[in-house]
């Protein structure tokens, strides 16, 4: 790290009672640093608070009137324990400098009147030390979100071998149930096997699994040719999907905004799945949504990764999941409580996204309700 400016990547709060001492950092380092001040530990927590994630290294001293530096310094650990913490101290004081070493509150200390240059190479090699672990818990973070992407992969490969090979079979085996069912019904009878209710109940279970089998098909099933060749619009492709399900909205009066941009770049998607998707979320809306709830569509273009693409989003204002629901509703492979809790439907959702080479989250929104935030390469690779 040789270039000056890779220095006020992030910035160094220094805190002193003293005016000159402050003057004097300042004009003695902010050539090569990008420094806030504070003349207390009140107002350098403060500036920890607002600036949080772009400071690198506080130092401060210990003695100032009100609260003292190792108090500044146990705060900063609270709200930022990834900050670099340096105590200024005098040689009386090493009891407070002892004392917060051992609770792990300071990276270093340095006693008045510093050296010039000595105190300069230990900022240089803090603020070296808070970007190397910076960079080290990207790269985790990184690594993190491939291996998960991988698994996930891997495993919705392994579930589309299975669907393609039995949903068919257990298709056929559920018909032939469905058509006993039917003549069951249409005979007059007082066994219990002729009961309305259990019949119904019955009949759309199974219609759930055939719902079920038919879309894991559909996701497991590729294109021959040219994969992703259909291009679509985004609004009136909404737009369209939303037309089909009004009925439905209207029987829960339940509005939907649809505020996704018309001047949106086309999608090439793979349509059947492009569809469903949205077809599956909106079933999802409907059996979640209190009566009377509201959704709003929206849209933009974005680029990750190097790769353009849109990202929309679906708010409702309906009950907030529960963190750890939020956490379980589109993993996959979740084995916690039933598969019902957390929606079948939003599997089949993250394995269509996956197919397109996107990305799905859920999150809870500000005041309660739902945020689903799609994004969808605009040309997905085969």
């Amino acid at each position: 790290m040789n270039e000056p400016n890779e220095y006020k990547k992030y910035a160094i709060v220094y805190v002193d009672d003293e005016d000159m001492a402050r003057e004097t950092f300042v004009v003695g380092y902010e050539d090569r640093f990008r420094i806030l001040t504070a003349p207390n530990a009140q107002e350098g927590l403060k500036l920890i608070q607002q600036h949080g994630d772009d400071i690198g290294l506080l130092i401060t001293d210990q003695q100032m009137p009100g609260e003292k530096g190792l108090w500044l310094l146990e705060k900063a650990r609270e709200f930022q324990p990834r900050i670099l913490r340096i105590l200024v101290t005098a040689y009386p004081e090493m009891r407070n400098v002892i004392e917060a070493i051992n609770s792990g509150a300071i990276y270093k200390y340095i006693t008045k009147p510093w050296n010039p240059l000595e105190l300069k190479l230990t900022l240089q090699q803090g603020l070296e030390y808070f970007m190397l672990q910076k960079e080290r818990e990207e790269l985790l973070k990184e690594r993190s979100a491939l291996l998960r992407e991988r698994m996930i992969a891997n495993r919705i490969g392994s579930l589309g071998l299975v669907a393609a090979g039995l949903s068919q079979h257990i298709r056929n085996s559920m018909v032939a149930v469905k058509t006993f069912l039917d003549l069951i019904e249409e005979h007059d009878g007082s066994s219990s096997l002729r009961d309305p209710d259990l019949l119904r109940s019955v009949r759309a279970d199974i219609e759930k699994i055939v719902s079920l089998l038919a879309d894991l098909r559909l996701v497991s099933a590729n294109q021959a040719g040219t994969p992703f060749a259909d291009e679509v619009k985004l609004r009136p492709a909404i737009a369209e999907i939303l037309a089909g399900m009004q009925p439905a909205f209207a029987a829960r009066r339940i509005e939907v905004d649809n505020q996704i941009p018309d001047a949106l770049p086309e999608l090439h998607t793979d349509l059947p799945k492009f569809k469903r998707l949205f077809e599956l979320l909106f079933k999802d809306e409907l059996a979640m949504l209190p009566a009377g709830s509201h959704i709003r569509l929206a849209a933009g273009a974005t680029t990750v990764g190097g790769k353009p693409g849109l990202t929309i989003t679906v708010t409702d204002n309906g009950p907030a999941l529960p963190q750890d629901t939020l956490n379980l509703v589109l993993d996959p492979f979740a084995t916690k409580g039933k598969p019902s809790e957390y929606g079948i439907n939003l599997m089949i959702c993250l394995f269509i996204v996956h197919h397109h080479g996107g990305t799905i989250e859920v999150q809870g929104a500000d005041g309660g309700g739902n945020i689903f935030t799609f994004w969808l390469p605009l040309n997905p690779e085969k």
